[in-house]
């Protein structure tokens, strides 16, 4: 089987299962790699044709090019998972991944901000104006909930209740986490102040 073709099709798999844009992004740019490694430097265009000797090869180049142990295995978690779908739709008897390992990710233990220092970074930002709350808002959300910064970037009004929010986390997965009366004392602030600002850029935009 033709091996861009059968990534073209794995691809349209993977949107019809509801991926977000940004694991498409990540899965496309990676899938244009390896066929870019397969083809011209081993000249291999059939599906059929792929060893495990030829993704061990890729891992080498990988490493060679001074790729991280860690963006190594995220990459090769996208590569299994075409092979290991090619398996389960049949166009493989078995999936050579099986054959391949993978470098191990060194363990590092991350020292994380003291509780004086979170408050320092929080007490930085002032309610004076639109932007210096927001600010306010985001630290404290990052410190109080644990929330990614692409969640917070998605966070609607809607979904911040009195003690919960409703969070849209990686991979469309929605979970809710609780906030403390001091969070959301400051998101309370943080959406007056809001309605506030946008109510004011519209009188200026009619009037001017």
């Amino acid at each position: 089987m033709d091996l861009e073709d059968v990534f073209e099709e794995y691809l349209y798999h993977c949107l019809a299962r509801g991926f977000t844009n940004k694991t498409m992004i990540n899965k496309r740019q990676e899938y244009k790699q390896i066929k870019q490694f397969l083809q011209e430097k081993l000249a291999i265009t059939e599906l059929e044709s792929v060893t495990a000797y030829d993704l061990k090869a890729y891992i080498r180049e990988k490493q060679k090019s001074g790729l991280q142990p860690q963006s190594i295995v995220s990459m090769w978690k996208m590569v299994a998972a075409f092979f290991n779908w090619c398996e389960r739709v049949g166009y493989l008897k078995e999936s050579i991944i099986k054959k391949v390992d993978i470098p191990k990710v060194p363990k590092k233990v991350l020292e994380g901000l003291t509780g004086e220092e979170v408050h320092e970074m929080i007490e930085v930002f002032t309610y004076k104006n639109y932007i210096e709350t927001r600010n306010k808002a985001i630290i404290t959300m990052l410190a109080d909930c644990g929330l990614r910064a692409m969640e917070i970037r998605g966070l609607q009004s809607v979904n911040v209740k009195d003690t919960t929010i409703l969070v849209n986390g990686k991979g469309n997965k929605e979970r809710i986490v609780f906030i403390s009366p001091a969070l959301k004392r400051i998101l309370i602030k943080y959406e007056r102040i809001k309605k506030q600002y946008f109510k004011e850029k519209s009188l200026k935009k009619i009037i001017f």
